[in-house]
């Protein structure tokens, strides 16, 4: 019977995550964060008072940097606890008193109490926010205590400043207070909050004075503790969330029934798109989406739409579209800037494409004035979306007197890049053509007159109107229209040479000549404008895949080197560097560093696997930007860019272009990486084997020898006179065959590093193979003894050019191997080819092992032997000496039966015809 019961068994990928998860988690430091509504609600006493009991329970526990405001019941509370020094700062010629982030990390004390999340560091600090320095400790397994008032949360900046009327700029991303492990909510009734206010126990008198009649009003603190109420709720919402989960999951893997197995993770569907404007409410947009998706616990996103009319914005436009933009990542959203002429068709295809059920727009100003009649003021966006997306809920909000800019630190490094992106210059030169073009056409059409018809002449008018839109653009070609319309009206039109018209009709066609004018010019326009943008991704695409064409035939790490630098230099321009890593892990800095280049700032950003740099919110004042190369397994270096135009890394497409040409690179060098391992590992593994075949064949083969050798000669001092000289011969024998043995030993350690080397040493001459033969047989006679050795040589051999001594070494090995495990008689043979010598040992015993044929060439492999286990010395050298040498010549050795029985090895050299003054010499 099939099982049709559910499987209930964990997810493996789910498991591994959590495992992750829980590893880093482990890694990483707690975070605390003492919340209130405002400031004066005692934050920094409760976080105070709290180490005091953990220094009592003997916890180590440092003040990082804590702001008491002249409070003298929480001055008292440093009492007994360590201070680390604060760091002096220069900046514009005073000295500022900093947070030392390094001084703390290599205290590593177990809590550490940072005072003031929201507060903005110096310029020449590493961070340019006190919370990421926060963030930096807490990677180094730092438990960190911090204070945070509900007014700093980036997504209640803008209500706060709505209901207070007092707008903070300092600002902590939502995502930190999200993930914190433990938030505190201090709070106190506004009544209290106001006596304390009034007591001096907030601010210096003269301050309280005027908090009191602005921040602290008491409607202000009411509604300050309704929000800073709801942002813990939440919190704590989340906390059960997450507890639900993990329970879920457990009971999942324990595979308990009953009510524990029921609990699940709420489900949540429908992302929400929250679509940027150029608009000063941009900012409030994304705060609202950010806060929605947070208590809907969804996925959100956010867009910028560039239309033909976007792009001609200021410089300083478009840097608050791209700072709301930045804004939307430090709060979580995934960002894309989208372009097209309809913004409403491409916002509601970006929802589309992502799956979201909710678009958060900013509420549009009234349209007033003439711009009510205008058609385009008809449709606003959001009935637009509605009907082009009827199924999506579309959300507005209300407008708030909040705008996000650019840092002044980022400013000042994308400064370079502003000369191109202010408002497009004037192109003289194009409206000079238009001019030209119109001028030329009044020429060529005036002799016409008589000729051609009034509507002609139009026509020729309009062809070139279009011709001017098409090269020129939008605006010389509304030149060129109003002159056309006025050169018609001048030169064509009765009464000619004048303005005057004598037939109303011609009112209708100078309306259709500009109209049509216009109207080519802003079509070409947009088909200009797309052409740019299809460009601009084609770039991008190609590009990426060229990168992953190279890589992918990269085979060393060098390699991934250059054709990384290579590639996202090509793409963005400047200079680029690709840093990768050594033997021990360190990242490896260039010898001489292009000008700006900080390896300081490229070794943190490697450390700690976030970028830095230019455009980032580490070290934003150098100008190149630093990215880790992130792979699946570990961090392999850095990818430093100075871009051509720096303005670019701020733009979400550019920068996940960056992202992406990143990855490439770390996924190469990883792959180079294990490549190489696998490369090493198959070299240890060969080493390995030939150590172990060696000391197996020389263990018998060397020790049999030496053991007779002492035998012998202990023996000598017992035996009679007249036995010695068998001893001595007996000594001799056993002294050649260890000799024999070593000398394979050293001729195969040289032809080895020989042909390694690419220089085997041969002393070619022409000799005569008769000779040689007799000689190798002369040379094997000990080996040999009583075994018979028959010749067959062909009559009138002729003279062949080789190396004698090396072609009767192997002549000699395959003797001694045909005398080993073969039987005689043994023939030696030698006949000429056709441009070869062929020259064969042949024996009449079992022939080859059956374990070899069909492989007999690896019976001239180093260290094999015919049989594995046998009393037959030798280790299996002499035949592959004997390929070494006949490869050097250019030759081949082969071995095979032989037809009546026995075993033949064929060697074939290459030979050429002998000179006649060899002839002469023989």
């Amino acid at each position: 019977m099939p099982d049709n019961r559910p499987d209930t068994r964990p997810d493996p990928d789910a498991l591994i995550a959590q495992l992750r998860n829980d590893e880093a988690r482990a890694l990483r430091g707690k975070l605390r964060i003492y919340f209130g509504a405002s400031a004066g609600v005692g934050k920094t006493w409760a976080m105070l008072s709290a180490a005091q009991r953990e220094r009592a329970a003997g916890r180590d526990v440092l003040i990082g940097v804590v702001e008491t405001h002249g409070r003298s019941e929480t001055a008292a509370l440093l009492a007994g606890l360590d201070t680390l020094p604060l760091r002096a700062l220069d900046y514009r010629g005073r000295t500022l008193a900093e947070f030392d982030l390094d001084a703390a990390l290599a205290r590593k004390p177990a809590v550490l109490l940072v005072d003031e999340l929201a507060h903005t560091n110096a310029p020449g600090s590493r961070h340019a926010k006190r919370w990421q320095d926060v963030q930096e400790l807490l990677a180094a397994g730092i438990e960190v205590w911090s204070a945070l008032n509900v007014q700093h949360l980036e997504s209640l900046n803008g209500t706060v400043g709505a209901i207070t009327g007092v707008r903070v700029h300092e600002t902590v991303p939502d995502t930190v207070l999200d993930e914190a492990d433990e938030v505190v909510l201090v709070d106190v009734t506004p009544d209290e909050l106001t006596a304390r206010l009034a007591a001096g126990k907030v601010y210096l008198p003269q301050q309280a004075e005027r908090a009191a009649q602005n921040f602290f009003r008491k409607g202000n603190l009411i509604a300050l503790r309704e929000i800073a109420l709801r942002r813990t709720a939440e919190h704590v919402e989340d906390d059960v969330r997450g507890w639900r989960v993990e329970q879920s999951g457990a009971a999942g893997r324990n595979g308990k029934e009953g009510p524990g197995s029921e609990l699940q993770a709420w489900n949540t569907s429908g992302a929400i798109l929250a679509c940027v404007g150029p608009h000063e409410g941009a900012a409030q947009t994304v705060r609202t989406a950010a806060r929605l998706a947070g208590q809907l616990n969804v996925r959100w996103h956010a867009a910028y739409v560039e239309t033909p009319r976007l792009q001609r914005l200021a410089a300083e436009e478009r840097d608050r579209t791209l700072a709301v933009l930045k804004l939307a990542e430090e709060l979580g959203a995934a960002t894309a800037v989208l372009t097209g002429a309809d913004v409403a068709e491409q916002l509601a295809e970006q929802a589309r494409r992502l799956n979201c059920a909710t678009l958060v727009l900013g509420r549009s100003e009234p349209v007033a004035g003439w711009r009510r009649w205008w058609p385009a003021g008809q449709t606003p966006l959001p009935r637009a979306l509605a009907q082009r997306a009827p199924a999506l809920d579309i959300m507005e909000v209300g407008r708030a007197d909040s705008s996000r800019r650019l840092s002044r630190t980022a400013v000042d490094g994308l400064r370079a890049d502003d000369e191109g992106h202010e408002k497009a210059p004037v192109h003289w030169p194009a409206y000079a053509w238009a001019t030209a073009t119109s001028v030329a056409l009044t020429l060529v059409c005036a002799p016409l007159t008589n000729v051609l018809e009034l509507s002609n002449i139009v026509m020729l008018f309009l062809l070139g109107v279009v011709g001017v839109a098409m090269r020129f653009g939008r605006g010389p070609s509304a030149l060129a229209a109003l002159l056309n319309v006025a050169a018609f009206d001048y030169f064509f039109v009765p009464p000619r040479l004048s303005f005057a018209v004598s037939d109303v009709q011609y009112v209708l066609t100078f309306a259709i000549m500009l109209g049509v004018g216009l109207l080519v010019g802003q079509l070409t326009a947009g088909l200009r404008f797309a052409a740019g943008v299809s460009t601009s991704r084609e770039r991008r695409a190609r590009s990426l895949f060229e990168l992953t064409r190279e890589l992918s035939a990269a085979l060393e790490s060098t390699q991934v080197v250059s054709l990384g630098a290579a590639a996202v230099q090509g793409h963005f321009g400047g200079h680029a560097l690709v840093l990768v890593t050594d033997a021990a892990d360190a990242l490896v800095l260039p010898a001489n560093p292009p000008e700006g280049f900080d390896g300081q700032v490229a070794d943190w950003a490697f450390r700690h696997g976030q970028p830095a740099g230019l455009a980032t919110a580490t070290l934003a004042a150098q100008p190149w930007h630093y990215v880790p190369l992130k792979a699946p397994m570990r961090v392999r270096g850095v990818l430093a860019l100075s871009p051509a135009q720096p303005r670019w890394l701020l733009i979400p497409e550019q920068a996940q272009q960056l992202d992406t040409l990143a990855r490439q690179i770390a996924i190469a060098l990883e792959r180079v990486h294990y490549v190489e391992v696998a490369q090493q590992a198959v070299v240890e593994m060969e080493s390995e084997r030939l150590r172990n075949a060696l000391l197996g064949a020389i263990s018998h083969d060397v020790r049999t020898p030496l053991t007779a050798l002492i035998a012998l000669a202990e023996s000598l001092q017992t035996l009679p006179p007249e036995q010695h000289g068998d001893a001595a011969r007996a000594i001799v024998a056993q002294a050649h065959e260890l000799n024999a043995l070593v000398n394979n030993l050293l001729d195969m350690a040289r032809l080895e590093s020989g042909i390694a080397g690419g220089a085997v040493n041969l002393r070619r001459d022409w000799q005569s193979v008769e000779e040689v033969v007799g000689s190798a047989i002369r040379a094997a006679r000990t080996s040999l003894g009583d075994t018979v050795v028959q010749t067959a040589l062909d009559a009138d051999l002729p003279l062949v050019e080789f190396d004698a001594v090396l072609i009767e070494r192997v002549l000699v090995n395959l003797l001694e191997n045909a005398t080993k495990y073969g039987a005689p008689p043994i023939v030696v043979g030698a006949r000429a080819e056709s441009g070869t010598l062929v020259l064969t040992v042949r024996d009449h015993g079992p022939g080859l092992p059956a374990a070899l044929l069909g492989h007999e060439q690896k019976l001239f492999d180093k260290f094999t032997r015919g049989e594995a286990e046998s009393a037959t010395p030798g280790v299996g050298l002499g035949l592959a000496i004997c390929r070494a040498v006949v490869s050097a010549h250019g030759g081949e050795v082969t071995a095979a039966n032989a037809r009546d029985g026995g075993a033949e090895f064929t060697v074939t050299l290459p030979r050429r015809e002998a000179p006649e003054t060899a002839e002469a010499q023989l």
